[in-house]
């Protein structure tokens, strides 16, 4: 079968649509509508696009994505990337992705994106995350307050302005900027080169997280949690390197493992995503079955919207498909991640008790 195949829609039961969901994992530049992409590419000029055929687009993004590479899935943003360069840009990509996430029953987001990929036409940081801002403000306006969405600013583990994103972030923590994020390809590029970035939001009580544990084994992981003081994991599936499963379904867990799971360090899992850039089989091998069981704080994520051709609504069906979840252990999914949320806890407490609870009690 093709991963193609492996990845298609499949038809999501309508509880699953008006279950309340929360995203912690989730790219701005990757979760683009393709008509939008159209449009601002004949704006500002950009004749990259593999095709103008807003449809065309979205099967494209998926399928280049389908490579069983982390790296050859990166390649894909640089056409979103490309019209995301204006301040009026921003905006409308950010407001749309509120509606977009509000419209599929998510009540909190947090949305990450690179400042630092932005500054092509003459933005600089600060305006760069004050239009995202403000496109999220927006997106949540327009739908009624349904949806509270927070910004992630991450810096890019191949470059050398990590420490920059964490002073902007710092600065604009107070303006809808939640935290701070590191992303990009792992091989050959280890978290801890960026330590005075952690070092600076530890110091100022800033919140982060970590990619790490996707291209990379349990050793990056490790590097993520102990030597930066990683709060959350972006992924973290290669955990299952310090997991010994045996036939009886027991399972031992290493000294990482026990670490992760006891100090309830969350896990940011995106399996669809997984499955394209090769850190899991198919949905039903995929580990995060394996992780809830074992009492890790496991939290179900999109990754890249557009790139993996997914939603939270689509996430949540393949697992119900796979493993024949129900609307409790998805609760326990959004529990998870809000408790893990990087909000003020009255604000997680109300998420939790006026929109999760009641919207799973609803069920």
């Amino acid at each position: 079968m093709h991963l193609s195949d492996n990845l298609a829609a499949q038809p999501v039961a309508d509880w699953i649509r008006r279950a309340p969901k929360a995203v912690l994992h989730d790219h701005l530049d990757g979760g683009l509508r393709p008509a939008t992409i159209v449009e601002l590419a004949r704006a500002c000029g950009y004749e990259g696009l593999p095709t103008e055929d807003p449809a065309a687009l979205a099967v494209w993004f998926r399928d280049a994505a389908d490579s069983g590479s982390l790296e050859r899935y990166l390649e894909t943003f640089a056409h979103t990337c490309a019209v995301m360069q204006t301040r009026e840009a921003l905006e409308r990509i950010a407001a749309e992705c509120a509606e977009d996430l509000a419209a599929d029953g998510v009540v909190y987001a947090e949305v990450r994106y690179a400042p630092e990929q932005h500054l092509e036409r003459g933005l600089t940081l600060d305006e760069v995350v004050d239009a995202v801002n403000a496109g999220l403000r927006e997106g949540e306006r327009r739908t009624g307050g349904r949806i509270t969405v927070r910004a992630l600013l991450t810096g890019m583990r191949h470059t050398d302005r990590s420490l920059e994103i964490a002073e902007l972030t710092v600065a604009h923590r107070d303006r809808g900027v939640a935290g701070f994020d590191i992303a990009g390809g792992e091989i050959g590029n280890p978290p801890a080169r960026h330590l005075p970035a952690f070092q600076h939001l530890k110091r100022s009580n800033c919140h982060f997280t970590i990619h790490a544990g996707e291209a990379v084994g349990a050793e990056s992981i490790h590097e993520a949690v102990q030597i930066c003081g990683a709060e959350r994991i972006g992924h973290g599936v290669r955990i299952t390197d310090d997991i010994t499963v045996h036939e009886d379904g027991t399972a031992d867990l290493g000294h990482l493992a026990s670490y992760l799971r006891d100090n309830r360090i969350a896990l940011e899992v995106c399996p669809t995503s997984n499955l394209q850039t090769g850190a899991a089989k198919d949905y039903a091998s995929h580990p995060i079955d394996l992780l809830r069981r074992l009492g890790f704080r496991v939290t179900l994520n999109t990754d890249n919207r557009l790139v993996s051709g997914t939603t939270m609504s689509e996430e949540f069906q393949h697992m119900v498909d796979a493993f024949g979840y129900g609307p409790e252990v998805f609760e326990q999914f959004t529990v998870a991640a809000v408790e893990a949320a990087f909000l003020p806890l009255p604000e997680r407490r109300r998420i939790i008790d006026e929109l999760v609870r009641p919207g799973y009690a609803a069920l």
